[in-house]
């Protein structure tokens, strides 16, 4: 099944995250880039924000996911929803996606996050799963596990 990880990271864990996913999985990774810039005091500000009023934002990616079988989708969590970036990415790439997982990296709640990538996916995930910091190690190795139960049926 050829498989494609995508992410979208603005303090480096949800790409971690993804790193770790794409080579336990054997998967293609491409990141998004977020062309609004998030960083300092007034990016963090700024993104809580957008996220909150469901906004979306000039991204770049390379892979086109339309060639893969399956594709896993990461985002961080902002103020409970997910992230501008993803949010556009999965818009523009709605019909595109044959069969997605989602999952989320956050502090605590994931909030609204999960439900709102597969409603802007258009479909049902396959699975969606929240990785708490905390806990980060753990969720790691139980999204991987999860996967692979899924990939190999």
């Amino acid at each position: 099944m050829k498989t494609l990880v995508v992410f979208y990271s603005r303090s480096g864990t949800t790409k971690r995250v993804a790193q770790e996913l794409a080579e336990a999985l054997g998967a293609d990774i491409d990141e998004v880039i977020d062309k609004k810039s998030r960083k300092g005091i007034l990016g963090i500000l700024r993104a809580g924000y957008d996220a909150t009023r469901e906004k979306t934002t000039e991204i770049e990616f390379t892979k086109d996911p339309s060639e893969y079988d399956f594709v896993i989708v990461g985002s961080p969590v902002w103020n409970r929803r997910v992230t501008p970036a993803i949010r556009t990415y999965l818009l523009q790439n709605r019909g595109k996606i044959k069969a997605a997982a989602f999952f989320a990296t956050c502090m605590g709640n994931s909030g609204k996050c999960l439900d709102q990538m597969e409603e802007l996916y258009g479909d049902k995930a396959v699975l969606k799963k929240t990785l708490v910091k905390k806990e980060l190690e753990k969720g790691i190795k139980e999204l991987q596990e999860e996967l692979k139960a899924l990939m190999a049926t």
